[in-house]
């Protein structure tokens, strides 16, 4: 799974599956008797060195991207950075942010995310979901409960495998170009990591909170905080999965110890 992951770390998945379209999807769940893994990118992923005992199914392939009366249909493998480049080549705003999200729109979905104050849950109309025996939906924004960094559906066993989308603010929010400065002066860019690990608590920063524990730059084996933006763990030296979940742990005791403060993981551990 290192292989599958922006941590460049993960044990052996059991078996491994990328469909071309959504039918092979469906067929292949219709007969699929183990633990599922839905994968985009990954960037948001840390699997443990055991591995995992099950099926990874890697979506990247189920890129479709269009638009239709201003309404963008987009698959769960499109990149966010390419749904951010084809909105502006069709002049719709609002969809910017999302070219600093090193992510694709299954996994943005999936755990609503955002930069720079925007989040992508506040331009989905509807969604597609398929669930683990192969079936397909269209279902509401209604049918979930949105929260930061947070999405919780009204229906188990569910994955998402494309949503509809509009961006109907009259202003740009800034230049993609001036977005992505912005994220490479301030982030690890080029450096293996998962993006932000810790969601932001109440009131508060989680990258301040680590940075005045005095743990940027602090390591344990091959993780490190990074040095250019607290809330970053990068894989410096070889890293094994072990190494940045203790490095997680020890954040999180730190900072609980010095400020009364419990840091929520924003990366998914499996």
């Amino acid at each position: 799974m290192a292989k599958h992951c922006s941590f460049r770390v993960g044990g052996i998945a059991q078996d491994f599956f990328t469909p071309n379209t959504l039918n092979e999807l469906s067929d292949f769940l219709k007969s699929n008797q183990k633990p599922i893994l839905m994968l985009g990118l990954g960037s948001n992923l840390l699997v443990r060195d055991r591995g995992f005992l099950g099926v990874a199914i890697k979506l990247t392939q189920l890129n479709q991207l269009g638009v239709e009366n201003g309404i963008v249909q987009a698959d769960a493998g499109v990149t966010l950075a390419k749904l951010s480049r084809f909105c502006g080549s069709q002049g719709l705003n609002g969809a910017e942010f999302l070219s600093a999200i090193p992510g694709s729109v299954g996994g943005a979905l999936a755990m609503n995310a955002g930069a720079f104050g925007f989040e992508i849950w506040s331009s989905v109309e509807s969604v597609t979901t398929i669930n683990t025996l192969g079936k397909v939906f269209k279902r509401s924004v209604t049918e979930f409960n949105i929260a930061y960094r947070k999405v919780a559906p009204q229906h188990k066993d569910e994955y998402f495998i494309s949503a509809s989308l509009r961006f109907s603010q009259t202003n740009k929010q800034q230049n993609i170009k001036a977005l992505l400065k912005k994220r490479n002066d301030s982030q690890p860019i080029g450096e293996a990591n998962c993006g932000s690990v810790f969601k932001n608590p109440p009131n508060n920063f989680a990258a301040k909170l680590i940075e005045d524990s005095n743990l940027k730059g602090f390591c344990i084996g091959g993780a490190c905080v990074s040095s250019k933006h607290a809330n970053f763990i990068t894989n410096q030296d070889n890293a094994t999965a072990d190494d940045i979940e203790n490095l997680i742990k020890h954040i999180q005791q730190t900072v609980k110890s010095m400020y009364d403060i419990s840091l929520e993981t924003e990366v998914v551990i499996i």
